[in-house]
C-alpha cells in the first residue's frame, strides 16, 4: 500500500510539474483577467459539476472571504449552490442550461465568467461559457484531457495534461488557489 500511495502522490506532482512548465503563462493571464475585472468593479462567476462544482464553491469562498490575509471582500459567486435554481431551470428547459440561464440573468459589465470541466465536454459548462460570450463577458475555461470543445470556445483556457480526474481536479484546485494569491496581493 505505501508503494500504492507514493505513486498517486507522485504523479500528482508530476501533472502540477508539467502545468509550471508548460502553463505558467495561462496561469498568469487567468489572473490577470480576474483581477482586471474586479479591479473594474465585476465579479467572478464560477461553476462546474461534481468534483468542479466543489471547486468553483471553494474558489468563490477563498475570492469572498479571504485566502491568506484579511481585506476587503471580492465578489464572486458560485453558480453552483442555489439548489431551487438549478432544479427549476434544469426541469423547464433541461440540466444543460442551469449555468446560461444564471449567467444570462446575473452577469454584467467586466464580468469574469470561470467554467471547470475535467474533460471540457460537459454540456452545461459549454452552454454557460457560450451565454457569457455572447453577453461580451470574458470567459476562462480549467480543463483536462484534451480540452474538449470546452478549450476551443473560452477566451483563455488551461488544460491539464492528465486523462485522469483525480489529477485533473488536484490541479485545478491548486490553479485556483495561486489565482486567489494574486488576485488578493493585487487587490488589498
Amino acid at each position: 500500500m505505501r508503494d500504492r500511495i507514493r505513486d498517486i502522490m507522485l504523479e500528482s506532482i508530476q501533472v502540477k510539474e508539467e502545468v509550471l512548465r508548460s502553463q505558467m503563462g495561462k496561469i498568469k493571464e487567468i489572473a490577470d483577467i480576474v483581477i482586471d475585472g474586479l479591479r473594474s468593479k465585476g465579479k467572478v462567476l464560477v461553476f462546474g459539476n461534481g468534483g468542479s462544482a466543489s471547486d468553483s464553491q471553494h474558489i468563490a469562498a477563498e475570492l469572498v472571504g479571504r485566502f491568506k490575509k484579511d481585506r476587503t471582500a471580492l465578489p464572486a459567486i458560485a453558480l453552483t449552490t442555489n439548489t431551487s435554481i438549478l432544479t427549476a431551470v434544469a426541469n423547464d428547459y433541461g440540466y444543460d442550461a442551469v449555468f446560461a440561464k444564471q449567467i444570462e440573468a446575473l452577469g454584467g459589465k467586466n464580468y469574469v465568467v470561470i467554467g471547470i470541466s475535467t474533460s471540457g465536454k460537459a454540456k452545461s459548462v459549454l452552454n454557460g461559457i457560450k451565454q457569457a460570450k455572447k453577453m461580451g463577458l470574458k470567459t476562462v475555461a480549467l480543463t483536462g484531457g484534451d480540452g474538449g470543445e470546452l478549450n476551443k470556445i473560452a477566451d483563455v483556457s488551461l488544460v491539464v495534461p492528465s486523462a485522469v480526474t483525480a489529477r485533473i481536479q488536484e490541479t485545478h484546485i491548486t490553479i485556483g488557489h495561486i489565482v486567489c494569491e494574486l488576485a488578493e496581493e493585487a487587490l488589498s
